[in-house]
């Protein structure tokens, strides 16, 4: 999961200071998302889901599809 999150993050071409202020966290907290030190709350999930136009399975790699679900 954690390398998913940073490979999106890298391909859309913001650094971690970028997501931070867009998730409304420190960069710090951010970087231990990334590195798994942190758990990642479902609200930040959600979030980071919605930035990067894919779905929270994706995320958490219970799939290899990028798109988003679509909605109801």
């Amino acid at each position: 999961m954690y390398q998913r999150i940073r490979d999106l993050r890298e391909d859309s071409d913001k650094n971690q200071t970028e997501m931070a202020k867009m998730l409304s966290c420190s960069q710090q907290t951010y970087s231990n998302y990334e590195l798994g030190q942190r758990t990642i709350p479902p609200e930040i999930l959600i979030s980071l889901a919605k930035i990067h136009n894919t779905s929270i399975d994706y995320l958490l790699g219970l799939t290899n599809v990028r798109e988003p679900y679509p909605r109801a």
